[in-house]
């Protein structure tokens, strides 16, 4: 199970290169059509081998590859030759051509047929090869479907009990004769001392790296994660990664030294083969369960209490150990000539124990977690999934062994494998989280790709593990490389092909076209603009359109270096354009006043507005709408129809300079010289009032309680209109006390038409 474990590791590192090799050697069409003929006689069949079936199959894929890399065959003269066909024009609706035109007009289509047509013949070569692969795939799919849905003979039958028993004594016994036979082989031979030496060595190193070795490198990681540094977690994961390693080693010692021993039989020889393979599940058991669930009071990533985290790590190493039993006995057994019921009724107490274990496990997964204030935690969706999944296998399991399904085996060993892919990329997931979580909140990055990064890496991981998980279930490894040849293959577009080359050309054109307009755009709004004449709003407005058309460009140049045709799209672009006239209104009406305020400019970034019963400076012309700051520090979102087709107060456009009108009545018998006199002079000596045109004052009006006077002056800055109004309120309530102008308040008279009321009618 070990050996699968790797090896499925290994090809998920190397699988997508060998999906692109290919033997290109192979050209003649007479060949393929060989092994074209040679692969429908055998689809055909149904009692083809596996091999030969692999085989062939393998060898249609190279030719499939072959023929795919030849559908775009003369791309560049075809594209050529339909240049020249649309520079001749269209054939006139009259038939009437010059001689000369249509003679070329004619060279040139039969030209642009004799180029189209190896891409043709490539196009329906690649459609037979594809389709033979398919029936060689449906055939493995209807046989793995066959044998996993194969019941075989039950353990539960009393006849196999007592065989059973029988077996495993026989397995132990065995290795004991065969052990003692081969010692007492080897000492008369005068072998065994001759080798002793070097065996002790061999079980010294391993005695050593399993034991001294592995504490020692537990007990400096532990010391190290004391400390608090920028790459420790970074550190601390490749340090654990030696506590697998030195184990490891340790056991291939063990198996050296035994082996130099030379004192086992057949039967002793696979044990001790297989013993690295076993050891290796509890190694890799014990580092992944201290990770997940670590030791000590650290919650880890998972946050869960101290007792849950020592049950986790007891059961998943429970687990290894019947598991690492089990591969060891498989490997001894298999050396014998034991029948299938025997075989089964020894495997159920193991799937019946195995199955004990992960209920317990998954009952821990399940556990809910430790609320931790400021710390990050995994999302306990995902382990309640989990958890529940394990109690399911637990039960289902055993009950499909009992029964004689031996899918029974093949289920518990791929959910225990599938569990510790999924340990391994929560511990990387954490890993990632730990080193993009800066120490201090100042380093952290707020916007821009450093602060996407983790969720990318995540992404990458999830998408990493998903090939290795196939596999675990029962995938081919021609399975994953026909999912990459789908996806190498993309899909079509009337005649364009889009494929994942074209998504990175496309994607690469216009991330280098973002990145340019940016830059420019930097550029003229810190350096070109303002050594010109523009306000800041034109600044503003400049560089925002430059960005909407650099956008534009980028995209078009991408879509055009990616090789797609738009002229393809039309179609669906005027159906698609009808839908966004009634759907998308708004935001189309939005977008072109959003282009009409940048143009027009009628409202600039800066601006003091009055729009809606709102006022405000205006902060930002978006695409779809206006942002607006209130004098309350809030922000209001105008949509840009309002602002073109509404009526806005625009107080700074152009200038800051602006009108300020302050009312002030007095007392009725005020002598009106002396007050328009004192009012002139407050407002002439106000700082923010210009002096061309001067302020005026005047007497406007016999109102009902005072005489009625305004002071209108303009103000440099009309944005300070209530601060210079308060100011020359209170210097005219000052100047009116020391002069001794009453400033009067409503007064009413009251009359009564029957006041003998209020005495109740007696006078």
């Amino acid at each position: 199970m070990i050996r699968r474990f790797c090896l499925i590791v290994c090809f998920a590192l190397i699988w997508p290169l060998s999906a692109t090799a290919q033997d290109t050697s192979h050209t003649d069409i007479d060949s393929w059509e060989q092994v074209a003929t040679r692969a429908e006689s055998l689809a055909s069949r149904e009692d083809i081998s596996r091999f030969s079936m692999n085989r062939l199959r393998a060898e249609l894929v190279i030719w499939r590859d072959h023929f795919l890399a030849r559908t775009t065959v003369n791309s560049g003269r075809i594209a050529t030759v339909d240049a020249q066909l649309s520079a001749l024009g269209p054939i006139p609706e009259t038939g009437d051509e010059a001689p000369n035109v249509a003679e070329r007009r004619t060279a040139l289509i039969k030209q642009r047929q004799e180029l189209v047509a190896p891409r043709l013949l490539a196009q329906e070569a690649y459609a037979r090869a594809n389709g033979l692969i398919s029936e060689f795939d449906a055939q493995v799919l209807q046989q793995q479907t066959e044998a996993l849905t194969e019941r075989g003979k039950t353990p539960l039958n009393p006849s196999y009990i007592a065989p059973g028993i029988n077996a495993v004594w026989e397995v132990l016994r065995t290795l004991v004769v065969e052990t003692k036979a081969g010692i007492s082989i080897q000492n008369e031979q005068g072998n065994l001392l001759a080798n002793l030496p070097r065996a002790v060595l061999f079980l010294v190193a391993a005695v050593a790296l399993l034991g001294t070795g592995r504490r020692k490198v537990t007990a400096w990681r532990s010391h190290l994660a004391q400390t608090e540094r920028r790459l420790m977690p970074l550190w601390l994961f490749l340090l654990s990664l030696v506590q697998i390693i030195v184990p490891v080693v340790g056991l291939y010692a063990l198996t050296a030294g035994l082996e130099t021993l030379d004192v086992f039989g057949v039967m002793g020889t696979a044990v001790a083969n297989a013993l690295p393979w076993a050891g290796l599940v509890v190694v890799f058991a014990w580092w992944l369960s201290r990770l997940v669930f670590p030791v000590g009071e650290r919650l880890g990533y998972l946050a869960y209490d101290i007792e849950t985290r020592s049950a986790g790590r007891r059961y998943g190493l429970a687990i290894a150990w019947i598991v690492a039993l089990a591969s060891l006995f498989d490997a001894a057994i298999n050396t014998m000539d034991v029948g299938e019921g025997i075989v089964a009724a020894i495997e159920l107490p193991v799937m019946v124990v195995l199955g004990l274990l992960l209920w317990r496990f998954g009952a821990v997964i399940t556990t809910k977690p430790l609320a931790v204030e400021g710390q990050t935690l995994s999302q306990g969706r995902v382990r309640g999934v989990v958890g529940k999944l394990s109690i399911l296998v637990a039960v289902v399991t055993p009950l499909m062994v009992a029964a004689g399904y031996g899918a029974g085996r093949s289920l518990m060993l791929s959910w225990l494998l599938t569990l510790g892919v999924i340990g391994v990329v929560l511990i990387l997931q954490r890993l990632v989280h730990d080193l993009s979580t800066p120490s201090n909140e100042a380093d952290a990055p707020k916007t821009g790709a450093l602060a996407l990064m983790p969720v990318l890496i995540n992404l990458c991981l999830y998408m990493a593990s998903m090939p290795i998980i196939a596999l675990i279930w029962g995938a081919r490894v021609d399975d994953l490389i026909e999912v990459w040849a789908r996806f190498r293959e993309g899909f079509a577009i009337g005649e364009s092909r889009i494929s994942p080359t074209d998504f990175i050309t496309f994607a690469m054109v216009f991330g280098l076209g973002y990145l340019l307009t940016r830059t420019i755009q930097g550029t003229l709004r810190k350096t070109v603009l303002p050594r010109t004449r523009l306000d800041l709003g034109g600044q503003n407005a400049v560089v925002a359109g430059f960005g909407y058309v650099g956008i534009i460009l980028a995209a078009v140049i991408a879509i055009t270096s990616a090789g797609i045709d738009l002229s393809n799209l039309a179609i669906v672009a005027g159906a698609l354009s009808v839908g966004i006239g009634f759907g998308l209104q708004n935001i189309v009406s939005n977008f072109v006043s959003g282009i009409i305020l940048l143009i027009e400019r009628p409202v600039s970034e800066g601006d003091w507005i009055e729009v809606g019963g709102q006022m405000g400076y205006v902060r930002a012309i978006s695409v779809r709408s206006t942002r607006i700051e209130t004098f309350d520090r809030t922000d209001v979102i105008i949509p840009n129809a309002d602002l073109v087709s509404g009526q806005v107060t625009n107080w700074t456009h152009g200038n800051l300079v602006g009108r300020v009108i302050i009312p002030v009545g007095v007392a009725y018998g005020t002598d009106i010289e002396k007050v328009l006199k004192i009012l002139r002079e407050i407002a002439e000596a106000h700082p923010l009032v210009i002096m061309t045109p001067p302020p005026n004052v005047f007497f406007m009006a016999f109102g009902a309680d005072s005489l009625d006077f305004e002071i209108r002056a303009i103000l440099r800055d009309v944005s300070q209109m209530h601060v210079t109004r308060s100011d020359m309120n209170q210097a005219i309530a000052k100047k009116f006390a020391e002069e001794g102008i009453e400033i009067p308040f409503a007064q009413r008279d009251i009359w009564l038409r029957n006041p003998e009321v209020l005495h109740g009618g007696n006078e």
